[in-house]
């Protein structure tokens, strides 16, 4: 191991230690709702697990399948050769995910998840009283359980294709038909990233999560029961651990201590002179600079943890294509103004919309519209219903932040009492659009980007009365 790994694991075990150090203020008291949000994230994420993890075994073999056909056109014998042992392979597999293994893959979120209801379980006094708590820890417990069983399947699922891609590789590159394996690197890829989505997802703590979380690590008792009892416990001893004493030397052997970390930075900057802080707070960036951008490439490629993806030329991985539906929604409204010409008064279209992202770099949507009159100038202001409008768009990436926007558009310009009046359709205005948006993100919970477009009306000067020509539209995205 090297000095750069120890630094960075001792990093680590002093953050989790400082954790686990703060003060003990509060006696908690969880009840219901912990376990029920346990228990719903936790049965979720199983049940995408599950889905995902038979279907790219489903995948693979079906293009193993291909594979096989299109080498007995051939080459029969080869291709019993190197598929003949496929149906054990896969058989063989499904044993393996069949048997119940503890999850050797440490998740943080997870391991807090778990150590938090086995310390309940110990400590039944600190539930809020309920007739169907004890019932409902023991459900979640279950959940939970079940989840890291899923976590160690989709990594021993991973670990099988990895072996078998490698097998193929070297056995159909002999054969001179190697280039078919590119659709199977595809499958890995985005396998392996949908994993560690959902990996992420662990992360999400509503509300009820996450104040009995904060509730307990306010506890001297559940700190004790982390240091002793986590995975992550389990994996090396954190310091004020039962067993640090007796094994902390055996288990950290070779690794430097926080306080060696310490002494041996104060001694390099003491020796170092006048500049030495300052020069090391430089340094000290510049690493910060290169991890986070080691990091954006380890996101960029799924976080595979090492494997040889083997990605086909000029593949660009789609981001979205791992998302839910409901994940790749972006909800948003907008609001233009246009002023009176004569037929129109001073009028406000105020819209809603809901774009689905087809790619990183494309997106369609609908959205609906309220047209509001302000009258006709700033001494005649007299608010009025000027109609209601239907809208369709796509959008596609140019540059940076700059994107190409489309769109079709109905619009109903006069006041109407009943619905009735809608079916009108001599009433109704088209609209044809193109242009221009400028999209600016925002540091923001509730409002994540701001959206300003500026579009061109082609097919306004076939309407009577004509509408205006050129659109400024501003909006906002809160998802």
């Amino acid at each position: 191991m090297t000095s750069h790994h120890c630094i960075l694991l001792s990093a680590i075990l002093f953050a989790y230690s400082g954790l686990l150090a703060q003060s003990d203020t509060l006696s908690p008291s969880v009840n219901g709702k912990y376990f029920d949000a346990v228990n719903k994230k936790a049965s979720q994420l199983e049940q995408r697990l599950d889905k995902q993890s038979a279907k790219i075994i489903t995948q693979f073999l079906k293009q193993e399948n291909k594979l096989k056909r299109k080498l007995a056109r051939k080459d029969s014998a080869a291709a019993t050769a190197v598929f003949g042992d496929a149906k054990q392979r896969y058989d063989q597999l499904q044993q393996k995910l069949a048997g119940a293994e503890k999850l050797k893959q440490y998740i943080p979120s997870l391991d807090t998840l778990s150590s938090s209801l086995k310390f309940l379980e110990q400590n039944p006094q600190l539930m809020a009283l309920a007739k169907d708590g004890p019932a409902k820890l023991k459900e979640a417990m279950s959940k939970v359980n079940g989840l890291q069983s899923r976590f160690q399947q989709a990594e021993e699922i991973k670990k099988f294709i990895r072996e078998r891609k490698q097998y193929l590789k070297e056995q159909l590159g002999k054969l001179g038909v190697a280039k078919e394996l590119k659709q199977l690197n595809k499958q890995v890829y985005y396998y392996s990233v949908q994993v560690n989505e959902y990996k992420q997802l662990l992360n999400d703590h509503k509300k009820a999560e996450q104040k009995a979380i904060e509730l307990l690590s306010q506890t001297k008792l559940f700190k004790d029961f982390m240091r002793n009892n986590s995975q992550l416990a389990s994996l090396f001893r954190l310091p004020g651990s039962s067993a640090s004493n007796a094994t902390g030397a055996a288990s950290l052997a070779g690794l430097q201590t926080r306080a060696q970390v310490n002494n041996l930075v104060q001694q390099q900057i003491a020796a170092g002179g006048p500049n030495a802080q300052a020069q090391f707070s430089q340094n000290m960036q510049q690493a910060q600079s290169q991890l986070n951008e080691l990091k954006n490439k380890l996101n960029k490629f799924g976080n595979s943890g090492g494997e040889d993806l083997d990605m086909p030329d000029g593949f660009k991985p789609n981001g979205q294509r791992t998302k839910s539906f409901f994940r790749r929604i972006e909800l948003g409204a907008n609001i233009q103004s246009q002023q009176s010409n004569g037929y129109f008064p001073v009028t406000s279209d105020i819209a809603l919309t809901a774009g689905y992202k087809l790619n990183d770099n494309s997106m369609i949507g609908v959205g609906a519209s309220y047209k509001m009159g302000w009258g006709e100038n700033i001494r005649n202001i007299k608010i009025t219903h000027q109609g209601i409008g239907l809208r369709s768009f796509i959008e596609w990436k140019l540059k940076g932040s700059f994107w190409l926007a489309g769109g079709y558009e109905l619009n109903y310009r006069s006041g109407f009492q009943r619905i009735a009046e809608l079916r009108d359709r001599s009433g109704w205005q088209e609209s044809g659009l193109i242009g221009l948006s400028k999209v600016v993100d925002l540091r923001s919970k509730i409002l994540k980007k701001t959206k300003v477009q500026l579009l061109w009306d082609f097919l306004s000067y076939r309407q009577v009365p004509k509408p205006a020509a050129i659109l400024f539209r501003i909006g906002y995205v809160w998802r």
